[in-house]
């Protein structure tokens, strides 16, 4: 409890380090206006400060799961947007205090008279309105990210070849959803609109790979309804993330963390999904099988849990000609599956976001996840077999998506 207080402590001390300094620009910016408009700025300034440090302190005592959903989004999101927009002016700042120090140095270096005093030397005008226009640009693009990107449902359509894709599967249409996040969600209406667009592709099967919810199975009490809309022919097969575990929450005992994940997967079988835990299923059609297999989370990278075990999902596929592969975490295809198990011929999965920021135009193709994943956005190829990381269907943590879009992935598999 001690750690928690001084974290909670130190936090705010430096919020209000960092907005202190922020507005010693903010000062030098206003000092032209009227003074009433100049103690209008002023007070918003600081009741953001207060509001901010207000925030932190109720997600420490608890108090903050409580808050209706769209609230804590708003809060989390406004706190980061205001973070990150100061952060970016204090570069500013920073370089005219030390163009203001060497300007200071130079007085001193030279000579002066014995009664000389120590010049006062303002803040560079340009500096700071420079300052105010480039911090204003990530403001504006999170703002943006968060009214807009967050349910920008964009249909990515990918077209793969598998040369022994057995005629009577050939067209064979996929649609895969990933990272659902039900807990960061707080427009339903938006969310409805997403469901509608997958079911417009008139999918032969849809594929879930992983965290429904952020961390507790009441997160999706509200949008069983809307995910039930989901249909296709084929099913529905869905495998669980490591959010949905439970594995970032405090319970009251073991017990607890267990019924929550037990109605988790009831949730998944409400729906009608048919959730494969470490097992698969073969679909027959005219005679002709295809199979597949879904793990639990088996990450390698991140201390991400492995509860996965393709030990137990793969025996009985040996002798079907396409298997297909649902795991959450995209670093598993490289530690295990391309390892041990080249007969995998296409993994979904999910996990990445795309870090919800990044830039993707024409050949450019970047996120800062890239640094941590190597396979963490659309489709890869390896002697024969594919990878599909989805970017992810909702958010968490930061309550949008700044040019990275929440994803619907159709993929058709063809022999020819």
């Amino acid at each position: 409890m001690r750690g928690n207080i001084t974290i909670l402590f130190i936090s705010i001390g430096f919020f209000l380090l960092l907005d202190w300094y922020v507005f010693t620009g903010i000062k030098a910016l206003t000092e032209l206006l009227q003074p009433t408009s100049r103690k209008i700025i002023h007070l918003i300034f600081w009741s953001l400060t207060a509001w901010s440090v207000f925030n932190l302190f109720i997600m420490y005592t608890g108090i903050y799961v409580t808050w209706p959903t769209w609230l804590r989004s708003v809060s989390i999101g406004l706190i980061l947007v205001l973070f990150l927009t100061k952060l970016i002016f204090v570069l500013f700042l920073l370089m005219d205090d030390i163009q203001r120090l060497v300007q200071l140095c130079i007085y001193w270096l030279q000579d002066k008279p014995a009664d000389a005093t120590t010049p006062s030397i303002s803040r560079s005008d340009f500096l700071m309105k420079a300052g105010l226009v480039v911090s204003a640009i990530p403001f504006t693009g999170m703002i943006y990210g968060i009214l807009v990107g967050a349910h920008d449902y964009t249909v990515r359509k990918k077209r793969i070849v598998l040369k022994h894709l057995p005629a009577a599967w050939n067209g064979l249409k996929i649609v895969q959803l990933s990272d659902i996040h039900s807990g960061s969600f707080y427009n339903k209406t938006a969310v409805k609109r997403g469901v509608e667009m997958v079911m417009q592709q008139k999918p032969d099967i849809i594929f879930f790979t992983g965290d429904l919810v952020n961390n507790v199975a009441s997160e999706m009490d509200n949008y069983i309804d809307v995910f039930s809309e989901l249909k296709a022919p084929l099913g529905i097969y869905s495998t669980l993330g490591n959010h949905d575990y439970g594995d970032y929450v405090a319970w009251e005992s073991a017990r607890a963390k267990e019924d929550n994940l037990d109605k988790l997967i009831g949730v998944h079988k409400k729906m009608g999904w048919d959730i494969l835990m470490n097992e698969h299923r073969i679909l027959k059609k005219d005679g002709q099988e295809i199979a597949i297999l879904g793990i639990e989370n088996w990450g390698a990278k991140g201390h991400f849990p492995k509860y996965g075990k393709m030990h137990l999902a793969y025996p009985g596929t040996e002798q079907v000609p396409v298997k297909l592969l649902l795991s959450h975490d995209p670093s598993h295809w490289d530690a295990e599956v391309l390892k041990k198990y080249k007969d995998i011929d296409i993994m979904f999965a999910g996990h990445t976001h795309g870090m919800q920021f990044g830039i993707e135009k024409g050949p450019l193709k970047w996120s800062p996840v890239q640094w941590m994943y190597d396979q963490w956005a659309g489709l890869y190829e390896k002697n024969n077999q594919y990878l599909y990381v989805n970017r992810g269907f909702g958010f968490i943590g930061f309550p949008g998506r700044v040019g990275m879009a929440p994803e619907i992935t159709v993929i058709e598999l063809f022999n020819t």
